[in-house]
């Protein structure tokens, strides 16, 4: 049996009881919950506050974060950094982390090209985002684009649908299932390499920032713990 048919999952890997986030990323290293792992260079795990108000949540890690083993390192990482210092959030109370932990790719010649994740992924990787949830407890969840969205949310969630909106966590979502509905907020927003697909880059960069700004002013004030 192939493992696009029968994902292990990751649950096996994740720690019973992990104390911090540096615990949960040396346990991901080894993380063998799909097929993805065995082309990828290395795990790429969520970096950031450890008590951050903040989680911004997106796809997948591309070839350089591949590359790196770190998340948001490439060109959609930079521009996510100038849009959050242009919305006016501070960065040190960010954590940022990819639905899924491996760089999903085909080759052609010898590039490696970017590939949608699948929902046998998603779902496979889906115990480590529950496993960081659970230590960071945040106030508001940014979803980035709509695989992020689809992997908290469920299926039918639409990027352009929910855009720009401050939701509560839903209690349908049952993700993660300890998670304090009615504490949290989520905001979904494009991920920020589509606006280095957009046609109209700089007017796509500041809807993005747009967005943000709203996360912002989510979270002034003191921090609620």
């Amino acid at each position: 049996m192939s493992w696009t048919e029968a994902p292990a999952g990751a649950q096996q890997w994740v720690p019973l009881h992990p104390r911090s986030i540096d615990e949960l990323k040396s346990s991901a290293a080894g993380c063998q919950g799909c097929e993805l792992h065995q082309d990828a260079t290395q795990t790429v795990f969520g970096r950031g506050a450890p008590n951050a108000r903040i989680v911004f949540v997106g796809e997948q890690p591309g070839d350089i974060e591949d590359q790196r083993g770190l998340p948001f390192v490439g060109p959609a990482g930079r521009l996510l950094r100038e849009a959050v210092d242009d919305a006016g959030i501070d960065p040190s109370e960010l954590y940022i982390t990819n639905a899924v932990k491996h760089f999903r790719f085909e080759l052609r010649g010898s590039r490696r090209i970017h590939q949608t994740p699948g929902p046998v992924h998603i779902a496979a990787c889906r115990p480590w985002l529950v496993a960081e949830f659970a230590l960071l407890k945040p106030e508001l969840v940014v979803i980035l684009g709509a695989t992020a969205g689809k992997a908290l949310l469920g299926p039918s969630f639409r990027v352009t649908r929910a855009r720009g909106q401050l939701m509560p966590w839903p209690a349908s979502a049952q993700y993660p299932e300890d998670f304090p509905v009615g504490e949290i907020q989520a905001l979904a927003t494009i991920h920020p390499s589509a606006v280095l697909r957009a046609d109209d880059r700089e007017a796509a960069y500041q809807g993005l920032v747009d967005d943000l700004r709203i996360a912002a002013q989510a979270v002034a004030g003191p921090a609620v713990r």
